[in-house]
């Protein structure tokens, strides 16, 4: 069984080593801020004048929401 030299991984035929950290890291910020931007903007939909704590939880649920779903839909590698 051959490995990779670079990802230690299994070396099949048609192997690709996975991206690298920042692409990674980028595209996980991107998707958090975007879910928190979401969060925001529906609990100012709902409410009028929302306080800060209500804010910052929506916020919060939004990213951690939106960070789920691409892990669910993305592909393993």
């Amino acid at each position: 069984m051959a490995t990779c030299p670079k990802c230690m991984g299994f070396l099949e035929e048609g192997h690709k080593c996975p991206r690298g950290v920042w692409s990674r890291l980028g595209e996980a910020l991107v998707t958090v801020g975007i879910g928190a931007g979401v969060g925001t903007a529906l609990c100012y939909a709902i409410e009028e004048r929302p306080v800060t704590p209500l804010v910052l939880a929506a916020a919060a649920l939004g990213a951690v929401l939106a960070n789920a779903v691409r892990q669910a839909t993305s592909p393993r590698i």
